[in-house]
């Protein structure tokens, strides 16, 4: 149990999860208890052991078995960075076909706040179904982290500092 802010950190396989533990010194540093939750594709990409010392918690990427208790605090809030052209449009369509898929889909019915920062190739944010999808979690609620910033073309430049100040609103 934990005294402090429980957020959920969403993390997809795109470029920037690369350097997701910055994300989460920063998180830390603003008064977060982080849990990591990863798409089955970000779970190859990361370093799991290092992000559950990092945290204190278990990385998550697969569903528990029913009557398993769940391993993770329950979340006051929910962040989705990096945050993929599949995730987005699976996302605002309520598919929950993995575990970071369901937590964001339950995130949105309990009303949780949401941020995401959007990553996808130049030509999969251009694709309409992207863009009217972010419209959709925008309407449902979610906080969308600006496209310029986070479609930036260097990879090495993630915008973590805007993604921390706004969870801060």
């Amino acid at each position: 149990m934990t005294d402090k802010r429980v957020l959920y950190l969403v993390v997809c396989a795109a470029p920037p999860a690369l350097q997701i533990g910055e994300l989460i010194d920063l998180l830390m540093a603003d008064g977060w208890a982080v849990c990591v939750i990863a798409t089955p594709t970000a779970a190859t990409w990361i370093d799991r052991e290092a992000l559950s010392e990092q945290t204190g918690y278990p990385v998550r990427s697969e569903w528990r078995r029913p009557g398993e208790p769940d391993v993770l605090p329950k979340a006051d809030a929910v962040v989705v960075a990096p945050a993929t052209f599949n995730t987005i449009n699976k996302w605002a369509l309520g598919i929950s076909d993995n575990l970071a898929l369901g937590i964001l889909n339950e995130a949105l019915g309990l009303h949780l706040p949401i941020v995401v920062l959007p990553h996808a190739k130049p030509a999969l944010a251009a694709h309409p179904a992207f863009t009217r999808n972010l419209d959709q979690l925008h309407a449902n609620g979610v906080a969308v982290a600006p496209a310029d910033e986070s479609q930036a073309s260097n990879h090495e430049r993630t915008p973590w500092l805007s993604l921390v100040k706004a969870m801060e609103r």
